[in-house]
Formats: structure tokens, C-alpha cells, sequence
């Protein structure tokens, strides 16, 4: 079997409704006659002296670590972790977290909303035939990877709640994945449960299932659909931001031999 690689990365955009109402990214294009006039106004290089006229096209970018793939380190979810060691930023993630062998959980039939319990993790590496172990990267594949950059995206797509990720983490799992919005259940129906209940400790309960364990996980994956439930790979590594709680990644699957 020769490697096959799959992209599980979104593309940076600005103009798609992947985002809550102002914490989207924007960016500024300048093309090759900006980047001409930068090179005379910065470094004294006449415009009209290269070739074409041409200079260097660039992007700037506005934006949050967690915009597109990223992946959140434990600092995000709280300020301590594991039960009051001191949280790390996404620049002390060990690398060794951020590769190892895949494993798929397919949610994708469970309604929006809905919160993954760890008797529905069990019951899914019971039907793929997997036994959890140290170092396993975990991806969930939810409803909403179909409808990444539409309307309603922020909406779909079930969860992972405090139980199942604690679950994950107590057998070694130290990376994993969603292709939603977040790690939890999306936001409206968490508040939805909240005002059922009365019961505020729902809230974003999977992210915070890390101030009591040690794990990292990535959001908005990509092409989660075309992975089996186990033989692949996974590699993940996050940009170093100085005492970040996130880091943008380019995560892939590989697939077959190398």
C-alpha cells in the first residue's frame, strides 16, 4: 500500500459564517504594486527596476488563535490543570502528543446538541473494534464537518461532555479532535440545558473537564469523513504562540505505508 495523505485542516477564510459575530479573522490582500512600492519606500529598490514591476505579494492578518484548525492547550480551559498544576500554554506542548496513531469516533448520527456520555465512547471502540491506549489521537466526526462555512454550522453537530473526556484522558489520551465548532456541544444548546436545569455547570463542561486532567484538543477538523475508524496516523503540530492558550495547525491523516 503507498501513503496517502489527507488534509484535516479548514482554510483560513474571512468571508465565511464559521465564527461567532465578531470573533471572525479578517485579512488585507496587497498584491505585487504594493508590495513593489513597500520595496522603493522601505529599501530604496526603484519599482520600476524589477521585473514586471512586480514586488512581493503579502497578507495581514487580524485574528484570535482560534480561528480555522487550531489546536487549545490545557491553558485555555483553565488557569490550572490536572487538578491544580499550574495549566500549560500551547507553546510547552510536548510534540510527542502531536503524533501517534488515529482513532475515529463517528457521532455523526446524533442530533445537534446532543452530549457524548463515555458509555457512547465505549460503545463506539466496541463497534470499530478498538482498545483505547496511551498516546491514541481521538477524532470525533460530528454532523458539523458537512457544514463547514454554511449559516448554520455553529449550531450542528453533538459534543463531548466532562465525563467522556475525563474517560479519554484517565487512558492516556493526551490529543484529539472535533470537526464542530468546539469541543463541546454548541453553545446555544448548552445555555438551552442550563435554563432546563438550572444546573450553570453544564456550561462548556468538556473544556473544563481539563482543569481536572491533562489534555489538548483540535477544532473545525477537516475531512474527518473520508478516515476509517482506525489504521492512519495522525500529525498535528501547533504554531508556537509565547503563553498562548491556542495555536493555528495544518493536521493530516496518513494513511498506508511510508
Amino acid at each position: 500500500m503507498t501513503r496517502h495523505i489527507i488534509d484535516l485542516s479548514v482554510t483560513l477564510e474571512d468571508q465565511l459564517p464559521v465564527d461567532p459575530p465578531g470573533l471572525g479573522p479578517n485579512i488585507t490582500y496587497s498584491d505585487h504594486a504594493e508590495g513593489a512600492a513597500d520595496f522603493e519606500r522601505i529599501f530604496g529598490m526603484p519599482a520600476d527596476k524589477l521585473p514586471g514591476g512586480h514586488g512581493a505579494a503579502v497578507e495581514r492578518l487580524d485574528l484570535t488563535t482560534h480561528n480555522g484548525t487550531h489546536m487549545d492547550a490545557p491553558w485555555h480551559y483553565h488557569p490550572t490543570m490536572n487538578g491544580g498544576e499550574r495549566a500549560i500554554t500551547i507553546d510547552e506542548i510536548p510534540l510527542d502528543w502531536c503524533m501517534g496513531p488515529g482513532v475515529k469516533l463517528d457521532f455523526r448520527q446524533k442530533p445537534d446538541g446532543h452530549v457524548v456520555t463515555a458509555a457512547e465512547v465505549e460503545a463506539e471502540l466496541d463497534r470499530i473494534g478498538h482498545t483505547l491506549r496511551p498516546g491514541d489521537i481521538v477524532l470525533v466526526n460530528t454532523s458539523a464537518g458537512a457544514r463547514y462555512g454554511q449559516p448554520d454550522y455553529l449550531g450542528k453537530g453533538c459534543g463531548m461532555g466532562r465525563e467522556a473526556t475525563l474517560w479519554l484522558a484517565e487512558r492516556g489520551m493526551r490529543l484529539c479532535g472535533t470537526d464542530a465548532w468546539s469541543w463541546d456541544a454548541p453553545l446555544m444548546s448548552q445555555m438551552a440545558r442550563i435554563k432546563e436545569t438550572g444546573d450553570h455547570a453544564l456550561f462548556w463542561e468538556g473544556h473544563k473537564a481539563g482543569a481536572d486532567c491533562v489534555y489538548c484538543h483540535m477544532e473545525k477538523l477537516a475531512n474527518l469523513d473520508q478516515l476509517p475508524g482506525t489504521g492512519f496516523d495522525v500529525m498535528a503540530f501547533p504554531v508556537k504562540v509565547a503563553r498562548g492558550s491556542a495555536g493555528w495547525c495544518r493536521p493530516v491523516a496518513i494513511m498506508g505505508d511510508a
